[in-house]
């Protein structure tokens, strides 16, 4: 099975987890959360589905960069970006602190340095997700794998 294809709507970059990834690291990374306890800047994102208004939940990593927060889809065009891109924000769980937030989506243009930061940071566990692209690759690079990798700005 590929686990690299393009989503059905819009023929969008997507790339499915491993199940290793998919089933117990993100159960575990989302119970050390759920105990207040963060694991490389880790949150439980909340957003409503954008189809059947249910609250879904996923594992994310919040990048801060320069006292901006973002959230980074290393993984393309995911169900969480979708959802977000429709609700227009969500929140952020942390332990019992919970964090409201509305959502900007960075433009392709200026995700590249957003881009570079979040492979410094989450290279080692998101990398494989980048198509081979580091974080010391050259600009063109990054730019070339931007529309791929949504990025949104979050006002807490």
């Amino acid at each position: 099975m590929n686990d690299s294809s393009r989503a059905p709507d819009r023929g969008l970059y997507y790339r499915r987890g491993k199940w290793f990834s998919q089933h117990l690291m993100n159960g575990a990374v989302a119970g050390l959360t759920r105990l207040g306890l963060s694991v490389w800047g880790s949150r439980l994102l909340r957003v409503r589905g954008r189809k059947s208004g249910r609250l879904f939940t996923t594992p994310v990593n919040l990048l801060t960069i320069e006292d901006k927060c973002y959230l980074v889809a290393p993984r393309g065009h995911t169900q969480w970006v979708r959802n977000l891109r429709a609700a227009g924000g969500g929140e952020l769980l942390l332990g019992r602190n919970l964090q409201p937030f509305t959502a900007t989506e960075v433009p392709e243009e200026q995700r590249p340095p957003i881009l570079r930061v979040y492979l410094r940071r989450w290279g080692f566990e998101a990398g494989a997700f980048f198509a081979g692209v580091g974080a010391d690759a050259p600009q063109d690079e990054l730019a070339r794998i931007a529309p791929d990798h949504p990025v949104f700005r979050l006002s807490l």
